[in-house]
């Protein structure tokens, strides 16, 4: 369900969100990449952002009284479809804003990530 924020709003908030909080998609990437090890073809960001939520000690910096904003599951999907190309298809999406976003061009990744697979928010 779309949340009722602008698409300017929401992508400026998911924006400062992954800034401070590298790590969550870190975790994101590394529980998809097992799950598709264990021989998941398909998967809900929704179980990889409650796995990190229940299973991990991490601990973010928000604006809100939330670990992770269910608003920014699309957007940690659509970022791991466009790093890893090979996997387009292993989430499910629904309409977001998150697809309303160029991710070849949008710059998704903090210089936390790895020089292979890094990008920056600008």
């Amino acid at each position: 369900m779309l949340s009722k924020k602008n698409f300017k709003d929401l992508v400026g908030e998911f924006k400062t969100f992954h800034q401070k909080n590298p790590e969550v998609y870190k975790m994101f990437v590394q529980f998809t990449l097992q799950a598709i090890n264990r021989g998941h073809k398909k998967l809900s960001s929704e179980m990889v952002i409650n796995r990190i939520r229940w299973e991990t000690n991490v601990v973010t910096f928000s604006h809100d009284p939330y670990k992770i904003n269910n608003d920014y599951k699309p957007f940690y999907s659509r970022m791991f479809m466009a790093q890893y190309p090979k996997y387009n298809n292993f989430f499910q999406k629904r309409g977001s804003y998150a697809d309303e976003i160029d991710w070849r061009s949008y710059v998704v990744q903090s210089d936390y990530q790895s020089s292979e697979t890094t990008k920056t928010i600008s």
